[in-house]
């Protein structure tokens, strides 16, 4: 087991590809991370290297006997039809989350790896960090009378990121996670075009009949920021908890869960759960997006 290395590829080289870069290239000592091994790294624009990695094209990406894993760091946009090529080609998948803008496509993907036997993992930085963390801990065990979870964000190109409930599907596994599963009792969408402004806010019930409401909001020079209101029969919780930093990045956390899966570390029951909440919370989105964009109901 020790010497057992999987050769790996980071596809696309923004932020987060670059980070996985610089992650695949430190792996944290004695971690599942040092399991992994980068080859290369496959960008339409042309590089040559990044730090010590070199490019590669997607053709020799694919077809590598070497590659056992891609890293999918593309927009959004294109998600579906890379996990898609490097599934075909028989190799494991880590993919920046959403997994994929439709609902179908991802359970499409899921049943696909599970017939090839391979990993299909979808990075949730969001439950990693400290701050949520604390959050998790604080709401176990109270029972939630209504919430309300609102974000703000700058623009994004929904032509390249998708509808905002897959988008924004980093809210949506918060409240699954915080709060069990949910259902959608309304949701719209109000939109300024000439302000490149959009304000997209969505009702739920949780299988108590508790009210939660979810807004995500973006437009020019919005500052990036999550407020919650969470009131328990116990009280109302209005800011996030105090978290201590975390040594370890969060990408790098994500790392070393991928690999502990490729190593067979990981449960049964652990793997199920989390299967559960990436297509649920897709699922979700998509009955979001269908209720956000249905024409307005006339009642004469």
């Amino acid at each position: 087991q020790i010497s057992k290395m999987f050769g790996t590829v980071v596809v696309g080289v923004g932020i987060a590809g670059l980070a996985r870069i610089r992650d695949l290239m430190n792996p944290m000592p004695s971690s599942p991370s040092e399991h992994l091994k980068l080859f290369g790294f496959v960008s339409r624009r042309s590089f040559g290297s990044i730090n010590e990695a070199k490019q590669i094209s997607l053709e020799d990406a694919l077809r590598n006997k070497d590659i056992h894993a891609a890293f999918i760091s593309t927009e959004n946009r294109s998600h579906e039809e890379t996990i898609r090529m490097f599934l075909e080609a028989g190799k494991h998948v880590l993919v920046e989350y959403p997994m994929a803008l439709s609902a179908k496509a991802a359970h499409e993907l899921w049943e696909m790896a599970e017939q090839k036997g391979k990993v299909l993992h979808v990075e949730h930085i969001e439950l990693l960090t400290e701050e949520y963390k604390q959050l998790k801990k604080e709401v176990a065990g109270k029972d939630l009378v209504k919430g309300t979870l609102h974000f703000t964000g700058s623009v994004l190109d929904e032509a390249k990121s998708g509808f905002p409930a897959f988008s924004g599907i980093a809210r949506l596994t918060w409240l699954i996670d915080l709060f069990g599963d949910l259902t959608v009792t309304s949701a719209t969408r109000e939109k300024q075009k000439d302000k490149n402004y959009s304000r997209m806010t969505v009702h739920f019930e949780t299988a108590n009949k508790k009210p939660l409401t979810w807004i995500e909001e973006r437009g020019p020079g919005m500052r990036r920021e999550k407020k919650i209101n969470f009131c328990f029969t116990s009280g109302c919780l209005e800011n996030f908890p105090e978290a201590p930093r975390s040594s370890v990045g969060l990408f790098m956390q994500d790392q070393n869960l991928f690999a502990k899966k490729l190593l067979g570390q990981v449960s049964k029951e652990e793997l199920a759960a989390e299967k559960w909440r990436i297509l649920r919370c897709l699922d979700l989105a998509e009955v979001i997006q269908q209720y956000c964009e249905e024409p307005e109901k006339i009642y004469s």
